[in-house]
């Protein structure tokens, strides 16, 4: 995807002299608005249940991968009859029908950023909780094409929070993690970027993010640009 014959601008360093060596970004509430679709789909299958799924059930398990989720509504629920594997493919399909209907809308200056790093030659790889089967419907505002690679959910031994994720989107793109700037929305995907030993940038719209060392707090991906993001990793 990088042009090699790409002109750099007057003043900008070379793809190759470049301390940042990638960008890696989050998907669901980071790059799109699906969160809340996660919550309704969360809500109808725990009342399906028999139970009661409120803001702070959702809030706890933001960025969380499909069979936590799932054990936690089997045991807010007390159901029985249900595997966690079972529940979470019960909620992929509720979520999937609202993404079929359209509903998941790109954050502000997402694309915008997926395209100043790819035009620039920045490596860029989406890493998400979510499973594979619905990575590309999900992110289909972007594009996955414009992505250098992606890391989904079921593709890594141990999901967010563990550092896992990251470290396996660093070694895909065979660059250094202290070396990524990592995009999250969630306390449990910034401790899993920042775990890996990315300079983490969360970007919260659900839940407040405590701080944390290597953890930045930004309002919106909007404004984004190659000399700020050069600076996050300029000491390392």
């Amino acid at each position: 995807m990088t042009d090699t014959n790409t002109v750099e601008a007057p003043g900008r360093p070379a793809a190759g002299q470049r301390r940042l060596q990638a960008v890696l970004l989050d998907m669901d509430g980071t790059l799109i608005e699906s969160e809340d679709l996660w919550n309704e789909s969360e809500s109808e299958l725990t009342a399906e249940l028999g139970g009661r799924w409120t803001d702070h059930d959702h809030e706890v398990n933001l960025g969380n991968a499909a069979e936590p989720v799932g054990r936690y509504i089997m045991e807010l629920t007390g159901t029985t009859h249900l595997t966690p594997r079972q529940i979470a493919d019960r909620l992929y399909a509720k979520f999937q029908r609202k993404l079929e209907e359209g509903r998941a809308r790109l954050r502000p200056g997402a694309k915008e950023l997926v395209g100043l790093l790819t035009g620039a030659g920045v490596p860029v790889s989406l890493v998400t909780s979510t499973e594979r089967s619905l990575v590309r419907m999900a992110i289909g505002g972007i594009g996955l094409e414009n992505f250098d690679d992606s890391v989904a959910g079921d593709e890594v031994a141990a999901n967010k929070p563990a550092p896992d994720p990251y470290l396996t989107a660093a070694r895909r793109l065979g660059v250094d993690p202290r070396r990524c700037v990592a995009f999250e929305d969630s306390v449990i995907g910034s401790a899993s970027a920042a775990a890996a030993g990315c300079v983490t940038v969360a970007v919260p719209i659900h839940a407040q993010i405590p701080p944390r060392e290597g953890v930045l707090v930004r309002d919106s991906l909007v404004g984004v640009d190659l000399e700020w993001l050069e600076s996050l990793v300029a000491d390392r």
